[in-house]
């Protein structure tokens, strides 16, 4: 099964891509989709679109996972943040992926055992949980992450007999 994780921004979008046999992870690719900040808000958000369409079309993911909003002290980068989000899910629905959502503190839970883990201590796990990796920065750092959490949840799920989560 290919996870596609996402870590939604407007200026940075972080994706990952792992694969997920068994209880086994391994590191498809990962990276980032940028907008241009000059560029008025509905250009940037169909380009994120379209950025976001041709990855998924390029890798076919069976399931994507995206980071929940978190609130920041200014309204306008939160609202931002979540019309950034919208984009990303609605262009995994779009394309048929179901997606699961998950708080930055279960994320990090799941990935350090910490919910309270600082970024670099996030990076340091996922590189040992995927092996070899060379993540393309922080963001797509937290997009593995969130992929690695997913998979993490649908492996419960499956042992629980839950099928897909």
């Amino acid at each position: 099964m290919i996870l596609l994780g996402l870590d939604p921004g407007l200026a940075t979008t972080g994706w990952g891509l792992i694969r997920a046999e068994g209880n086994r992870l391994s590191h498809v690719a990962n990276g980032r989709l940028t907008t241009d900040a000059k560029a008025p808000l509905p250009r940037r958000l169909a380009h994120l679109d379209a950025q976001l369409a041709a990855l998924i079309a390029d890798h076919a993911p069976d399931a994507a996972a995206v980071e929940e909003v978190f609130v920041n002290a200014n309204p306008q980068s939160t609202l931002k943040l979540g019309q950034a989000r919208g984009v990303v899910i609605c262009a995994a629905a779009r394309a048929g992926i179901e997606v699961g959502e998950y708080a930055a503190r279960l994320v990090k839970k799941a990935v350090v055992g910490n919910g309270n883990a600082e970024k670099a201590q996030v990076h340091a796990m996922v590189t040992r949980l995927l092996p070899g990796v060379k993540i393309d920065g922080p963001d797509a750092a937290d997009a593995l992450a969130v992929a690695i959490c997913h998979a993490h949840h649908l492996a419960s799920a499956r042992a629980l007999g839950g099928g897909r989560a």
